[in-house]
């Protein structure tokens, strides 16, 4: 289990999906919401809202999120873990040429970190359903 009082600030990203399913909006339909989190903080670094039409964000949209993560410390951190079951090529890909390490670890393991940037992301976007209007 990665618990955030094992890592300093920018140490380690997580990249993973705030929503539980699919976000329905009527003008630009259905999307996940990928997030970039510091794992010592559980600080939300950089969201990407990609359609449900992708399997993962573009190249251009990962290399957006990686640039505003990359502003808050004026770092990138020495590790990303991603969750093994989520598609992430071309994070995978734009992380690695700058250096950074991606590990691949299952989901159970990052809960700790994420499990409340979940929650609060269901409660105050989607007011605890799943619907936008």
């Amino acid at each position: 289990m990665i618990d955030p009082n094992q890592f300093q600030v920018n140490d380690a990203w997580i990249a993973f999906q705030l929503n539980d399913g699919p976000i329905h909006t009527e003008a630009d339909g259905d999307f996940n919401c990928l997030a970039l989190l510091d794992v010592a903080s559980c600080f939300i670094l950089s969201m990407s809202n990609v359609p449900i039409t992708q399997t993962e964000p573009s190249n251009a949209e990962v290399q957006q999120m990686l640039k505003d993560s990359y502003s808050h410390k004026r770092q990138l951190p020495k590790t990303l873990y991603i969750p093994s079951d989520q598609p992430a090529d071309n994070l995978t890909f734009e992380a690695e040429l700058k250096k950074v390490n991606v590990v691949r670890i299952p989901e159970d393991q990052l809960l700790l970190c994420i499990g409340d940037a979940r929650e609060s992301f269901k409660e105050y976007f989607l007011g605890g359903g799943s619907r936008w209007n």
